[in-house]
């Protein structure tokens, strides 16, 4: 099965990945129904979670019925037990990049955002945009998500330049990225071109560097306030395993 999982990860272009995911969903959810873990954003439980990775993979971390990976059930988490994102009364309006299926439903449908998505190629994007250069006014969204898209960008400095641009004053912004915390620096490396060779170097063949603790820092000179959440250490061990969670991923949270 990892075989088949890395193959299609690294063959298949990933809008088409979207789309055919959306078919063989339910019938993923259907085979592997149990009660050893549970996806949280649904509520579904099943005896196994399938393995991902462009690389090396990771044994039970997809989720068969949202498809959600670890990252995005610790956010869903996050943001229903630590903010008013799903409760609050008052409407806030929200910018996504590059929105993920297992969210995308749930929050269009949501009576308390006005919600709008954003990608270059992106089937789920309202809004086809560079995020060097948006076309959104300045000081515009209460919330955005970007997450796990700056690693894919050249130039993210000009990237996060533009998301504090047209994130409200007093707004909140979440910008999940796959971090190796051992490293103290950033790395990257324009003369590695080869797909096999930056997918083993960089955890996939599209991404351009691989973020060290400094992330938080640079987040920081562009003028947000980061909040390094470690959510994970407020769960009981016991919920980080029956949600297949990753220990220790630090959710940056950011204000401006």
């Amino acid at each position: 099965m990892k075989k088949i999982f890395k193959f299609f990860l690294n063959t298949i272009p990933r809008p088409i990945l979207i789309r055919v995911s959306i078919v063989i969903r339910p019938i993923l959810a259907f085979l592997l129904k149990g009660n050893k873990f549970t996806d949280p954003i649904d509520g579904k439980s099943f005896s196994m979670f399938l393995p991902y990775g462009y690389g090396s993979q990771r044994n039970n971390v997809l989720s068969p019925s949202t498809l959600s990976l670890e990252r995005h059930r610790l956010l869903w988490l996050y943001l229903q037990n630590e903010t008013d994102f799903f409760s609050s009364t008052a409407k806030k309006k929200v910018l996504h990049f590059a929105p993920e299926q297992e969210f995308y439903k749930r929050f269009k449908k949501q009576q308390n955002i006005d919600y709008t998505t954003t990608d270059l190629f992106s089937p789920l994007a309202d809004v086809k945009a560079d995020i060097c250069n948006l076309p959104f006014e300045d000081n515009s969204y209460d919330i955005i998500f970007c997450n796990h898209v700056l690693e894919h960008i050249p130039d993210d400095t000009t990237a996060m330049q533009e998301l504090y641009r047209v994130l409200k004053p007093g707004g909140m912004g979440i910008f999940q990225i796959p971090q190796d915390l051992s490293r103290a620096t950033t790395f990257s490396d324009d003369t590695i071109t080869d797909p096999k060779e930056r997918a083993k170097i960089f955890g996939q063949y599209d991404h351009v560097r691989v973020y060290g603790r400094d992330y938080f820092d640079k987040l920081r000179s562009i003028g947000f306030k980061v909040v390094e959440e470690d959510y994970t250490s407020k769960l009981s061990s016991e919920l980080v395993e029956k949600y297949c969670l990753a220990k220790g991923e630090i959710i940056p949270v950011c204000f401006k």
